[in-house]
């Protein structure tokens, strides 16, 4: 069976129109050891069934990504603001990926940076269940499971986390529609082989 080191995100590659501008982006954004970029204009159209997060001790610090993000033209989709959970907004990049970028505090302790502690790649899924059994039968940990509606991975520290959320509720939390066809657009890069997930993301040897 495959163990949950070799299935470990490694990578994340998104598949954009102009890789260039891409890269300069995300180095900007503060993601750029992290995500990777490559030349690619398969059809798409609407929500492309995933959302990137990135979690951060404090409001400032959401702040502090936001506004490189839009700085280097992306656009707001979800103002960042309080809540009953903490503080964040959603932005989207020039390539069309949405990024989530939250705190679980309401109140700065120190000044802003553009650090954060983890990034999760959330994907959107039909069956929970079904996509969690999936990943468990190819070597993954359960961190976290609240029966058919989420479900989040053991990961490594300083890698990407991976987690599950039913379609429309990931799409409703990012404040889009849940309605899109196409590619992905996204590639998960491990050590576990090339292989394609129940609601069609691909993985493929880092």
């Amino acid at each position: 069976m495959t163990t949950i080191e070799s299935l470990t995100v490694e990578s994340i590659t998104l598949e954009v129109p102009d890789a260039a501008a891409a890269g300069a982006f995300y180095a900007a954004f503060g993601v750029g050891d992290h995500v990777q970029v490559r030349a690619a204009e398969s059809p798409t159209t609407g929500f492309r069934g995933y959302t990137l997060s990135l979690v951060v001790s404090q409001p400032n610090n959401v702040d502090a990504f936001i506004e490189a993000a839009l700085d280097g033209g992306a656009t707001t989709i979800k103002p960042a603001k309080k809540s009953f959970w903490g503080y964040g907004g959603v932005v989207q990049a020039p390539d069309g990926a949405i990024w989530k970028v939250a705190s679980s505090s309401k109140k700065n302790t120190g000044p802003a940076t553009r650090r954060f502690d983890d990034l999760v790649l959330l994907l959107g899924v039909e069956d929970v269940k079904a996509t969690k059994q999936f990943y468990v039968d190819r070597g993954l940990t359960v961190a976290k499971s609240f029966g058919r509606k989420y479900v989040e991975f053991e990961a490594a520290p300083a890698k990407v986390k991976l987690a599950l959320y039913g379609r429309r509720a990931l799409a409703k939390d990012a404040g889009v529609a849940p309605d899109g066809s196409g590619s992905h657009r996204i590639v998960l890069g491990s050590a576990a082989g090339s292989f394609t997930d129940p609601d069609g993301f691909s993985w493929e040897n880092s």
